[in-house]
């Protein structure tokens, strides 16, 4: 069997593990077996394959870490509209309980509602802005 055709099983594999755990990751290193693959077939011999798989794998790991990490954070899961389909709806409150909460009907069911940081308890209607278990995180409109 060819060496260059040992590296592309290798990043065949590499991706198919990747497609089994997500690990985005792994598609960079596969880039790398790739350039192993092509330096094979280009006629380099073994150490110099190794030393381009290494290079363009790592290098592609280095270059998605840095990019990665320049990104600005998204907001918190409990906050992240994307993910939780209640952030940025509307609810009406019509009184606050002394414990600082209030229950509205909702999609159907009671829920609780506190108002979010610096929100003033006020009646009428509310956006959501966070949900932390169970319970609402509001700030008036």
């Amino acid at each position: 069997m060819a060496e260059s055709t040992i590296w592309w099983l290798l990043a065949g594999s590499a991706v198919a593990v990747e497609l089994l755990t997500g690990t985005f990751y792994l598609l960079m290193l596969a880039i790398g077996l790739v350039a192993g693959a092509i330096a094979a077939a280009s006629g380099v011999a073994m150490p110099g394959q190794l030393a381009s798989a290494g290079v363009v794998g790592g290098g592609a790991v280095l270059a998605w870490h840095l990019a990665r990490g320049r990104r600005a954070p998204g907001p918190a899961v409990s906050a992240n509209r994307d993910v939780n389909m209640d952030v940025g709806e509307s609810v009406h409150v019509d009184n606050w309980n002394a414990d600082g909460t209030a229950t509205v009907k909702y999609r159907g069911a009671n829920w609780t509602v506190a108002p979010a940081p610096g929100s003033a308890q006020s009646t009428g209607t509310h956006r959501v802005r966070e949900v932390i278990g169970n319970r609402l995180i509001v700030e008036k409109i």
